[in-house]
C-alpha cells in the first residue's frame, strides 16, 4: 500500500510538472476575462442559447464550430480562441484543502462568505453557473465531474481510462503573441488524428479556484490536431474534438444553432481552448496518422 501511493504521488507529479509546462507557455499571451472564455465553455458543451442562424449576427464567442467535412486543408473559417494570463488565473488548490470546503449550490451562502463575495456580484453569478453545471444531470451515455483539485481530475481521468500511470495530455498552443481573439483561420498541412477509443475533456469552470469540468462520453469521438494561419498571421496549434453521434443532445444546443442542424443530423466538431485539456491513455496515442 506504501508503495502505491508512492507511485500515485510521483504520477501525479509528473503530470502536475507536464500541465504547468503547457500553461506556462501561456504566460505572456494577452489577458481577457475570466467570464468571457468561460461563456465560450459553457456554451460550447453544455448551455442551450437561443442564437440567430446568420454569422453576422452571432455572438464571436460561440464560432467553435464546424462539422468534420470542413476539416480539411486550405478551409478557412471564422474562430474565436480566448487568450488569459494563467498567471491572473484561478490555481489548483490542495486537495485537503478544496475537500474541506462546501461544493454545492444550497451551500451558496456558507460559501459567498467564505470568499467574501455579495450575492450580486459577477463572482456569486459565476461560482452559481459553475454549480449548477457541475450539479446538472449528465446526457445519455456521458460521465461528468467537476474536478476540484488535481488529484480529483487525475482520478477520475484514471477511473475512465482504466490506466494508472500511462496517461498523455493534449492542449491548444498559440506558437504567436497576439491579442487577437476572433479572426479568420486557414487549416494547413498535416491534419493529425489522434487514435483513442476513450477520452477524458477538461473543461475550466469560472471559480475562486481552479475547477474543471470533465466529462467522458460512450459514443465514437474523433480526436485532431490542427496547424492553423489565422488572416493576421496568427499560428496555433489547435486541438479538435468530433463528436459522431449527436442525437442524445437537446435540441436547444448551441452548436445546432451555430450550424443550421437538428440533433443527430450530423456530427459536431469544436475547437478547443488553449487551457483545456484532452486526457487519452498513452498506449493509444501512439497511434496517429496524418490526413
Amino acid at each position: 500500500m506504501l508503495s502505491r501511493n508512492m507511485d500515485q504521488k510521483f504520477i501525479s507529479a509528473i503530470i502536475l510538472l507536464h500541465l504547468l509546462v503547457i500553461t506556462s507557455f501561456y504566460e505572456s499571451r494577452a489577458r481577457e476575462l475570466v467570464e468571457t472564455e468561460n461563456k465560450i465553455l459553457d456554451q460550447t458543451e453544455h448551455k442551450n442559447h437561443a442564437h440567430n442562424h446568420n454569422h453576422n449576427h452571432m455572438d464571436p464567442s460561440v464560432m467553435v464550430f464546424f462539422t468534420l467535412k470542413d476539416l480539411k486543408v486550405g478551409k478557412r473559417m471564422q474562430i474565436n480562441f480566448p487568450k488569459r494570463d494563467p498567471s491572473t488565473s484561478p490555481k489548483f488548490w490542495p486537495r485537503e484543502k478544496t475537500d474541506s470546503l462546501p461544493f454545492s449550490l444550497n451551500k451558496l451562502q456558507t460559501l459567498l462568505k467564505i470568499f467574501s463575495f455579495s450575492q450580486d456580484s459577477p463572482q456569486a453569478k459565476a461560482m452559481v453557473d459553475t454549480l449548477k453545471e457541475c450539479e446538472s444531470k449528465p446526457i445519455k451515455g456521458e460521465v461528468k465531474f467537476c474536478a476540484t483539485s488535481l488529484e480529483s481530475m487525475l482520478d477520475f481521468t484514471q477511473n475512465i481510462l482504466g490506466s494508472t500511470n500511462d496517461l498523455k495530455v493534449y492542449a491548444t498552443s498559440h506558437l504567436t503573441k497576439s491579442s487577437v481573439t476572433f479572426q479568420n483561420y486557414t487549416i494547413q498541412e498535416n491534419i493529425v488524428k489522434i487514435s483513442a477509443t476513450k477520452m477524458v475533456a477538461c473543461h475550466t469552470m469560472p471559480y475562486p479556484y481552479a475547477v474543471f469540468y470533465c466529462h467522458s462520453q460512450e459514443s465514437e469521438n474523433k480526436i485532431f490536431r490542427v496547424s492553423l494561419v489565422g488572416d493576421n498571421g496568427d499560428k496555433v496549434e489547435a486541438m479538435v474534438v468530433c463528436h459522431m453521434d449527436t442525437s442524445h443532445w437537446g435540441n436547444g444546443h448551441v452548436s445546432f444553432q451555430v450550424l443550421g442542424i437538428m440533433p443527430g443530423s450530423s456530427n459536431v466538431c469544436h475547437f478547443f481552448p488553449a487551457d483545456n485539456f484532452i486526457w487519452i491513455s498513452k498506449l493509444e496515442g501512439h497511434g496517429v496518422s496524418v490526413m
